[in-house]
């Protein structure tokens, strides 16, 4: 057993080595270091923990069902509240070489050699997934199941576009602060998004979709929806039939976060002309007791009620058409698929017409199916080219009441067309009395593909492309929904 009054240095040289062994597994992948090796099993032997930590082959369930001792290890965050607010001494105590094991541990599972084969099995797959998220959840950042839906800037100002190849993550503190780390959401989220495309690519898809088993192992993720999406044409039988309960599984787990942030979003403010209704749970008992405080009896101490206060509890309802405008090229997967949704979700609001169109060269007219984003998706095409002044010619013309419109366009806005006629047609829009709300592309790796010409222009007009969280486009919708 490692004595506690070991060395302060002695210490911070063996998680030096730690992480050395780290670097190396990470940088040559197959081929291991032996010195380091043999140093890190000292270590792990001294710490009276078991070997398997070290073994980067072994998924983080595994191992906690071997050795269940060590779940506290990986499933609370790796930096305490009082410790990200008053740096500690790394390497003073044991504490950190244990720390420094499990971070190796994580970290070799989800970005090590089992990362690098050339092809990807359904397991495999599925265990990185599992691993990815003990990896986020120790280091206090990143969000447990679906992609994107936490994490978000704050609500002020949330208007403010981020630039292209800025990350849809907005940064959160990470481990930095002295802590030895300097890892910050995006950049985590940003690596672990671009390797999870690259898996899924390397995955034999096709022919893992054609066996049930091998199927029922995959995880929805946005990365296998957008790969389904690219390949469905090429899909028949039983393979269809797992893309299709895929995508349905993500879009019906992605719409609940939607609609839950939709209904705190649009709940209206209360319409005091119209008079409440005289029911129970419409009784102000405050009010009323306070307003016939004057009916007071004091010989027989009792308060005389001669008249009930009710609370209004109308709101405000403001007809509206709302027109999704949707690129279909193939940077827009991620935006796609959220606004599908989201144009579901506001065609089941009253009062709120929605409409949705699909483009590429073409307009595609999706209304009939806004109901349900399932058969929305299965009905887009990925690809193709981007003619984006056509499809807001064709939106425009479901505009009645301009000031009782919005239309949103999702789309990179690299126009196939010219540039300066499409940005003179959104401006003609806006000075109409239309709400124009510009959303821009963003890939499954994080990096935003926006057409800066664009988005410098549309910001100056008070109208900019917003990126990453979908709450920006529900606050913006709020705006006209809620008066």
């Amino acid at each position: 057993m490692m004595s506690d009054a070991l060395d302060a240095n002695a210490i911070a040289n063996r998680r030096q080595a730690l992480y050395w062994r780290l670097l190396s597994n990470l940088l040559s992948c197959q081929k291991e270091v032996p010195i380091l090796e043999n140093l890190a099993k000292q270590i792990v032997k001294d710490l009276s923990l078991p070997e398997p930590i070290l073994d980067p082959t072994m998924g983080i369930e595994n191992l906690l069902l071997r050795h269940p001792d060590l779940e506290a290890d990986f499933t609370q965050p790796l930096l305490t509240e009082q410790e990200l607010e008053q740096p500690i001494a790394l390497g003073s105590d044991l504490k950190t070489l244990r720390r420094a094991l499990v971070i190796s541990k994580l970290m070799l599972n989800t970005l090590g050699a089992n990362t690098q084969t050339p092809t990807v099995s359904a397991a495999q797959y599925a265990q990185w997934l599992q691993d990815k998220r003990y990896l986020e959840q120790v280091l206090g950042c990143g969000v447990p199941g679906l992609q994107g839906q936490k994490g978000d800037k704050p609500e002020a100002g949330e208007t403010e576009s981020q630039g292209a190849g800025e990350s849809s993550m907005a940064g959160g503190a990470g481990l930095g602060r002295g802590h030895g780390f300097a890892i910050a959401d995006e950049q985590l989220q940003n690596t672990l998004k671009a390797l999870e495309g690259e898996l899924v690519h390397r995955m034999a898809l096709r022919e893992v979709l054609s066996d049930d088993r091998l199927a029922m192992q995959l995880t929805p993720s946005m990365p296998l929806i957008e790969e389904l999406l690219r390949d469905k044409a090429n899909l028949s039988g039983v393979a269809l039939k797992n893309a299709k309960r895929l995508i349905r599984q993500y879009v019906d787990e992605l719409a609940q976060v939607l609609r839950l942030q939709v209904a705190q979003a649009v709940s209206g403010k209360i319409d005091f002309s119209v008079p409440p209704k005289r029911v129970f749970r419409n009784l102000d008992l405050k009010r009323t007791l306070w307003k016939n405080l004057t009916n007071w009896d004091a010989g027989t101490k009792r308060l005389i009620v001669d008249r009930l206060y009710y609370r209004h509890t109308a709101r405000k309802r403001v007809p509206i058409r709302l027109v999704v405008v949707v690129d279909q090229s193939g940077s827009m997967v991620d935006a796609m698929v959220q606004c599908t949704i989201l144009a579901s979700i506001f065609a089941g609001l009253p009062n709120v017409d929605v409409h949705l169109l699909a483009f590429d060269t073409q307009v595609l007219d999706l209304t009939a199916w806004v109901q349900d984003p399932f058969e929305v998706l299965l009905r887009t095409q990925l690809g193709g080219g981007t003619y984006i002044y056509q499809a807001l010619v064709e939106a425009s013309k479901r505009v009645s009441e301009p000031r009782q419109t919005a239309i949103v366009l999702i789309s990179d806005f690299y126009e196939g067309g010219s540039e300066q006629i499409l940005f003179d047609y959104i401006k003609s829009l806006k000075e109409s009395g239309v709400h124009f709300i510009p959303v821009g592309a963003v890939t499954s790796s994080g990096y935003f593909s926006i057409n800066d010409w664009f988005r410098t222009r549309l910001k100056a007009l008070g109208m900019p492309i917003l990126t990453g969280s979908p709450k920006k486009l529900i606050l913006e919708l709020k705006k006209l929904i809620v008066t």
